[in-house]
């Protein structure tokens, strides 16, 4: 049976080819994929940026190459990134809650 972090894993392994394998080659996010995947996979962040370009900025910034897609490697990066900000979100609350 697999453990936690495995199935957290995959899931993400899953997701991200969920959405690639919309258009084009299916390893890589074009910039609608990326679109789709964060409106239906991360609406929650999504709806808490006011600015409109938010996906074309991600979309630059995670397109370390430059090829105007992103791979799974560019993609896992974003997911760092968030997960990082979400822990210490969560650390703050630990301490409020004194813990």
């Amino acid at each position: 049976m697999p453990s936690d972090l495995e199935r957290a894993m995959e899931s993400l392994i899953v997701v991200f080819h969920k959405y690639a394998a919309k258009e084009g080659c299916g390893n890589t996010l074009s910039r609608r994929e990326l679109k789709d995947l964060m409106e239906n996979e991360l609406s929650g962040f999504l709806k808490s940026q006011k600015d409109p370009a938010t996906v074309d900025k991600i979309m630059k910034d995670l397109d370390s190459n430059g090829d105007g897609e992103v791979d799974f490697e560019e993609f896992v990066s974003l997911v760092v990134g968030l997960s990082i900000a979400c822990e210490q979100c969560y650390q703050l609350h630990e301490k409020k809650m004194g813990k």
